[in-house]
């Protein structure tokens, strides 16, 4: 994480978080470094479908057709989240970390990641195998930095 900051630092970049499954556990893991108020602009925790149409003005009809955890849904988040934040790099995350809520279709450890930076955006679809919800919380901050780190 550390390294990370000092990073987005060197480059001059500024990141910004619309978090739904996590919590906030991503805010927390960056804002946890000394020197992330030089590159952390914004966190929003959209947990409810409610919070997603409201404050990230996701269509409702997104949600009602594909859901809230769904590619459509992560894509509309961060897409949203760059217009509010106007950060460099703009992530959301919407997902089922359980250990109740997950169907055939959507399991618990679907998460899907949303990443824009500059004008490319990036949504990748994961399924963490691991048991516990905060080991799917974890998971999904430790690939999100991952995927950043990849990216800058």
């Amino acid at each position: 994480m550390k390294s990370l900051v000092e990073k987005l630092i060197k480059k001059k970049l500024k990141i910004s978080f619309a978090e739904s499954c996590t919590g906030g556990m991503l805010a927390s893991s960056i804002t946890s470094i000394s020197g992330a108020s030089k590159v952390f602009d914004l966190g929003l925790i959209t947990y409810s479908n409610r919070a997603k149409i409201k404050i990230l003005r996701v269509n409702e009809n997104i949600i009602k057709n594909h859901g809230a955890v769904s590619a459509e849904c992560c894509k509309s988040m961060v897409l949203n989240l760059s217009k509010i934040s106007k950060a460099s790099i703009n992530i959301s995350i919407t997902g089922i970390a359980g250990p109740k809520g997950g169907t055939k279709n959507k399991p618990v450890g679907l998460v899907y990641i949303g990443i824009k930076k500059g004008k490319k955006i990036k949504i990748i679809k994961n399924i963490f195998k691991v048991k516990t919800r905060k080991s799917i919380q974890k998971a999904t901050v430790n690939k999100t930095y991952e995927i950043v780190n990849s990216l800058i």
